[in-house]
């Protein structure tokens, strides 16, 4: 671990519980939805991705984000949120073309096919040349979480966003495109915080623990930029605790 971690971490009393901050994960985030036919193949290849060792090669934060505009079908998407469709759409002005399902974002900078595995590995890929980027750690204390930034160079600012997930859900689709099918769905996004704005020095941002049974924080420039992420570690009192549900609608 590298010692500015080190020295974040030492900042959280003994009752947090630190995330693994080894390395920082390049964040793929998928725009999805349950009445897209062309979605269950980049879902199953977010699961894949979800649970695939760190390695030698670096670690990988997907995140589903199940957008709204497809609900107007027979089958509404529980998980649809409109704070993933905003973000969709402003992903679309930066990066230019449209807003479509399934769309992979990696690193808030490049934007493809959310089926594709060799386009989206290629680009983690490439994502993981630029570098460790700004230290973050999450911890929980008690009701809340505690978010650790460690300074940046050269002006560097941005927002910091906590993102409360479910690791895996299984949904059997009984209308619209994807009727009579079962999809397994992982780390899909149940809310979206803005914890405010990092300024280049070394901050904690405290907040309530987000909607989801476990969350992620993103550092995320003006431009996009991912600069710094990381995840929520388990507590030892829910650590072994069954992460998969049934909803059947």
């Amino acid at each position: 671990m590298r010692p500015a971690l080190l020295i974040a971490a030492a900042l959280l009393c003994g009752s947090l519980y630190p995330a693994d901050a080894e390395e920082r994960p390049v964040v793929v985030e998928l725009f999805t939805s349950q009445s897209c036919s062309s979605c269950p193949p980049a879902e199953a290849l977010i699961g894949r991705l979800a649970h695939e060792p760190a390695g030698a090669q670096g670690d990988v934060l997907p995140l589903a984000f199940h957008v709204t505009y497809w609900n107007h079908l027979d089958w509404r998407d529980r998980y649809a949120l409109p704070a993933a469709t905003a973000r969709q759409e402003a992903y679309a002005a930066r990066l230019g073309g449209s807003t479509y399902t399934p769309q992979a974002v990696v690193d808030g900078q490049v934007g493809l096919v959310g089926s594709d595995e060799a386009g989206l590995r290629a680009a983690i890929a490439h994502a993981r040349q630029a570098g460790p980027g700004i230290p973050v750690t999450l911890a929980r204390d008690g009701e809340q979480v505690v978010a650790q930034i460690g300074a940046g160079a050269g002006g560097a600012a941005g927002r910091v966003l906590l993102i409360g997930y479910d690791p895996s859900h299984t949904t059997r689709v009984l209308r619209g495109e994807n009727a009579g099918r079962t999809i397994e769905q992982a780390n899909i996004v149940r809310s979206v915080r803005d914890l405010g704005r990092w300024s280049g020095s070394a901050a904690t941002f405290a907040s309530a623990r987000p909607e989801g049974e476990t969350a992620a924080l993103l550092l995320q420039s003006e431009d996009g930029r991912i600069l710094g992420a990381a995840r929520l570690a388990a507590s030892p009192a829910t650590s072994h605790a069954a992460t998969v549900r049934e909803a059947v609608r």
